[in-house]
């Protein structure tokens, strides 16, 4: 015969902290993944033009004017294909100066024009950045896992700084 195992009781305190834990993880764990896929999210847009570069049209733009929210200038065709442009519009002003040439790539079907190049490329991802450093803080707080969001938020700020130093 086979000896009765004793029940372990566990209190409801026990219980309740437990669920609480495990709510907490999960809330800030759901919270944390989601600032992070909105990083993406909003670097994508930029991103795609940038590294997905097969069949776009490269070129050069001249900056020849700047207003507040872009500035545009003549687009001097490099790659096969690319049609010189009068005016083409980069939207982010604070990537680029007004009388200085940039390597972009035009967004198809638009005179929407993105920085090119190892300099596009840590630009589009600044969004990210910016994710990581604020998942950093919901891991930290939220999830105690304080070694992991020290990864988070040193690559957020060595993403920032070679973007800023590249640019």
């Amino acid at each position: 015969m086979i000896p009765a195992m004793p029940a372990i009781a566990i209190s409801s305190r026990e219980a309740s902290a437990a669920a609480v834990r495990f709510g907490r993880f999960a809330v800030m764990g759901t919270v944390a993944v989601l600032i992070l896929i909105a990083g993406v999210w909003g670097s994508w847009g930029t991103a795609q033009h940038v590294m997905l570069t097969k069949g776009r049209e490269h070129g050069t733009i001249r900056v020849t004017q700047c207003d507040r929210d872009a500035c545009s200038g003549p687009f001097t065709p490099v790659s096969s294909g690319a049609t010189a442009r009068d005016r083409v519009v980069i939207q982010e002003p604070v990537a680029v100066r007004k009388g200085q040439t940039y390597a972009v790539i035009v967004k198809p079907g638009t005179d929407d024009v993105v920085r090119s190049g190892p300099a596009g490329i840590l630009y589009a991802w600044v969004p990210l950045g910016g994710a990581l450093l604020l998942a950093s803080v919901v891991v930290a707080g939220g999830l105690r896992l304080t070694r992991a969001a020290w990864v988070l938020a040193g690559s957020g700020a060595l993403l920032l700084t070679a973007a800023f130093l590249a640019l």
